[in-house]
């Protein structure tokens, strides 16, 4: 990464995630005189046992990428994005409109127009339907259904750690993302044509949340401008599963040759 020798990262943390998820990555990274950047989203900031703000219900992915766009717009110039899960929609989000450098996608949540390719994933969003009006609250993640899906990779005491860093979510947010083709304001759309930086998308060979076809779909609507990777023994919560520093050394030798 050459473009000024500014190397400013900024990670952008994942759905019923607080920025805490990136505690392996920006120790990484600091260790190699990067600026890191680590945002919380709003309403994502309340402690242990603190009541859910009733804000959070009606945030949209558009607050989310609004907050984020101030923060940028605060840089001397758009840092490199990294997103995991929901934060690489919301990277994605961020770079058409010219505020990325370069993109760094961890298992990525799809854009408007994309079908899950899975049927775990189909299984997801069927089952945020069947809890009602879901897009009209704020949710907390349940450990049963994470232990299983996003943290399978992890041992279950990891698995108990990981999930005491999550938060509540929005409903509308997760709507947004998830049923797409019933929201009009077309919140998760993304034109690739805008997206005018290299992109790096990374799978997890064991993701039942976003699987690799998911990932490559989206690396696959950048074309020439994305390297598409996949760790095959990890799954979603890749930023703390045994092999993260295979994953952020990757990273790492990715932005070196960008």
């Amino acid at each position: 990464m050459n473009q000024n020798n500014d190397k400013t990262i900024m990670m952008l943390p994942g759905a019923f995630c607080s920025a805490s998820i990136f505690a392996n990555f920006r120790d990484h990274f600091a260790a190699q005189c990067w600026t890191v950047l680590t945002p919380e989203l709003r309403h994502h900031d309340q402690g242990p046992g603190q009541p859910t703000d009733p804000r959070l219900a009606q945030t949209g992915l558009g607050d989310y990428v609004a907050d984020l766009g101030v923060l940028i717009a605060e840089l001397p110039q758009p840092p490199v994005l990294l997103g995991h899960s929901m934060g690489g929609l919301l990277a994605q989000l961020l770079a058409a409109k010219g505020l990325a450098r370069a993109l760094i996608l961890l298992t990525p949540a799809p854009t408007w127009g994309m079908l899950p390719a899975s049927d775990n994933e189909i299984a997801a969003a069927m089952g945020l339907m069947s809890i009602g009006p879901f897009w009209e609250q704020s949710l907390d993640a349940a450990f049963e259904i994470a232990a299983e899906n996003s943290l399978n990779c992890l041992a279950p005491a990891g698995q108990r750690e990981v999930f005491a860093q999550f938060v509540p979510e929005s409903g509308r947010a997760l709507f947004e993302s998830l049923f797409w083709m019933f929201d009009p304001g077309r919140a998760s759309y993304v034109n690739p044509v805008m997206v005018d930086c290299p992109v790096l998308a990374i799978a997890g060979g064991r993701d039942r949340v976003i699987t690799p076809a998911t990932v490559r779909q989206v690396a696959d609507k950048y074309l020439e401008q994305a390297t598409y990777l996949e760790f095959a023994d990890m799954g979603h919560m890749l930023l703390q599963e045994d092999g993260w520093r295979d994953v952020a050394s990757a990273c790492m030798d990715w932005l070196n040759l960008t």
